[in-house]
């Protein structure tokens, strides 16, 4: 199963074009999309959760397409994204909050309410199941936003810097939930940071300005730093490496 980008283009309005006629195929179980801040890392999310639309070229999953209006639905139900804010909704709880995002994707109520309790057992939050969800802390509310995708069994987690801010228990937590998702599930998850990249990610795309700088495997990425013994370090010096050349 693969994420499919095919002559990508976008801009905001009449601004500079973000992706002009990207390529891109995304097709192993953990891949983590590094670049800078403003290389285009969360507008690629946005346009792959189809929460934006391409100007020109395709986004396809499993060769289904969000910009054909009669897969639309198919896609949103299959794709899940999680953006870097969870906005709580007023008035529900956490499991009433994740059941209701399984009902917005085509579950009925009953069947999202079930699937809720363990949705949450699986992210650790089922002892905060009845709190208002906006009560509970950020790194709880993505894991919320984790539990809704889970609700209604997503093929592909998207996650936008999803460790921003998260204290060190809490990021903790993260990388075993990311650890324990991509056996049944592909994740991608972009982020500027390169802690845990070895342990928790196959693949790698480094994205910058833009363009796909590198796109393989965690070892091959590794590879560029040589000379480089902690596994920390040798991240640190590929991405250093790869991001700020020319285009």
């Amino acid at each position: 199963m693969a994420l499919v980008f095919t002559d990508l283009c976008f801009r905001y309005g009449r601004k500079t074009d973000v992706f002009t006629g990207l390529d891109l195929r995304i097709d192993s179980p953990a891949t983590v999309l590094l670049g800078p801040n403003g290389a285009g890392k969360s507008t690629l999310m946005a346009l792959a959760a189809s929460q934006l639309v391409p100007v020109r070229g395709q986004v396809s999953w499993r060769e289904v397409s969000p910009t054909a209006r009669r897969d639309q639905a198919a896609y949103r139900k299959a794709v899940a994204w999680i953006p870097q804010q969870i906005t709580p909704l007023p008035g529900l709880t956490v499991r009433e909050q994740v059941a209701y995002a399984g009902w917005l994707k085509g579950m009925s109520r009953t069947a999202a309410w079930d699937a809720s309790a363990e949705a949450l057992e699986r992210v650790r939050l089922t002892e905060l199941s009845s709190r208002k969800s906006h009560q509970i802390s950020g790194g709880q509310q993505r894991r919320m936003g984790i539990a809704g995708a889970l609700t209604h069994s997503s093929e592909l987690i998207l996650m936008d810097e999803p460790t921003a801010g998260l204290d060190p228990q809490q990021r903790a937590v993260f990388r075993s939930l990311v650890e324990e998702l991509s056996n049944n599930m592909q994740v991608v998850v972009s982020t500027h940071q390169t802690e845990d990249l070895a342990d928790l990610y196959s693949h790698v795309v480094v994205l910058d300005r833009g363009t796909v700088r590198f796109q393989g495997t965690t070892g091959a990425f590794d590879a560029l730093a040589e000379g480089v013994d902690s596994p920390r370090g040798r991240a640190e010096a590929a991405y250093a490496r790869l991001v700020g050349q020319e285009a």
